[in-house]
């Protein structure tokens, strides 16, 4: 028993659209786009970026407005390329500062609109960063200034008794 003719393409229809689905899902969960939005490229240099990555979003007011295309460095400082969409303007005078969303650690750029009337163009650079809050280098000077603090308690306590004289007690 062969199938027939119609049985195949019917069968070879069904196959196909199967992998269009697996392929639309495939881009869809990997937030890939196969055409990019319209938009502009802007630049910001950040002393620490901390585990942001290409892809990541861009916010203002907590709204997407774009994507980090681009990681690299410049004159020893960690330069990031943002791709932001048509229709979005953003000032002279706009602050970017690596941000953490949630628990596990997701990072974004938010963008802080300023008072200028100069508006950025494509290629311009922003000029206020704020960087990247890591939660182990805050730990790591807590522990550092809690350790120093209890040592500097100690010499205190014993520069006090070397002032006591011998023999004598205050009242």
């Amino acid at each position: 028993m062969y199938a027939t003719r119609t049985t195949q393409l019917i069968v070879g229809i069904f196959a196909i659209l199967g992998i269009i689905a697996l392929a639309i899902l495939s881009l869809s969960l990997g937030k890939l786009t196969l055409l990019p939005k319209a938009g502009y490229t802007l630049y910001a240099s950040f002393d620490n970026i901390s585990g942001l990555k290409a892809g990541d979003q861009i916010q203002l007011d907590g709204v997407q407005i774009g994507k980090v295309v681009q990681i690299g460095l410049k004159d020893m400082r960690a330069r990031v390329a943002m791709r932001v969409d048509d229709g979005v303007q953003i000032d002279a005078d706009a602050i970017a500062a690596v941000k953490t969303s949630g628990i596990i650690g997701d990072k974004y750029v938010s963008i802080a609109l300023g008072p200028s009337d100069r508006i950025l163009r494509d290629g311009d650079t922003i000029r206020q960063t704020q960087s990247a809050f890591v939660l182990e280098d805050a730990i790591g000077q807590l522990i550092n200034n809690s350790g120093s603090s209890g040592d500097s308690a100690k010499d205190k306590s014993s520069n006090s008794e070397k002032d006591q004289k011998p023999g004598k007690s205050e009242k």
